[in-house]
């Protein structure tokens, strides 16, 4: 079976290897078959080397969707710190290094933070989705999300800088939410019930 055929027996092609989003974006798209990038017997690196999210999200669209010739929704996101001038921004995932994991991150994230007071700790994470369909025609929607960063991470649930991102409404981080809770109120879940109303017209 060719990679084209074991797309097209799926609902939907995201261009994305992360397995954290992959879940959250399934668990959203309720009723839809979500088959991720790594799903595929497919080898393509995508190098991330855009300014913005949204350039970043249609290039993994883009590239994917040409291998393909099908509509693929691509996702890039990332935390802004407002203190750090909008840091790591879209580097939010290598912000520590080229394969640094979470916990890196996290790490370096509270290192640059550790002079900051508390009212001065705001951030917000970003999510944008772009869909590309075959005839070149893209949809783009974003969401974001206000919080607090913390001076130590708290909650296992959730990934990336979940455990330190404190969210006011329910006054946890987002690694303390369950999966239904983080969904109803985070930057992905509302980019991508903006993008599930575009896909019901388009698809």
């Amino acid at each position: 079976m060719s990679v084209r055929q074991q797309a097209e027996n799926k609902k939907l092609i995201v261009a994305t290897k992360n397995k954290g989003k992959l879940k959250e974006i399934r668990e959203i798209l309720t009723g839809i078959e979500v088959v991720g990038f790594s799903d595929l017997s497919i080898d393509i690196e995508i190098i991330e080397d855009g300014k913005t999210f949204e350039d970043n999200a249609y290039k993994k669209a883009y590239t994917l969707m040409q291998e393909l010739s099908l509509p693929v929704l691509a996702d890039d996101s990332g935390l802004e710190v407002d203190a750090l001038g909008g840091r790591p921004g879209v580097y939010s995932a290598r912000y520590a290094g080229e394969h640094a994991s979470d916990a890196d991150n996290n790490r370096k994230l509270l290192e640059e933070l550790k002079n900051v007071p508390d009212s001065q700790r705001t951030a917000r994470f970003v999510c944008v989705m772009c869909l590309v369909l075959p005839d070149g025609k893209h949809f783009t929607t974003r969401g974001e999300t206000e919080g607090i960063i913390l001076r130590q991470a708290d909650g296992n649930n959730g990934f990336g800088y979940d455990p330190l991102f404190f969210n006011n409404a329910y006054g946890k981080t987002f690694a303390q939410l369950t999966p239904e809770e983080k969904n109803a109120i985070s930057h992905r879940g509302s980019a991508l019930m903006q993008m599930r109303k575009i896909m019901e017209q388009v698809l």
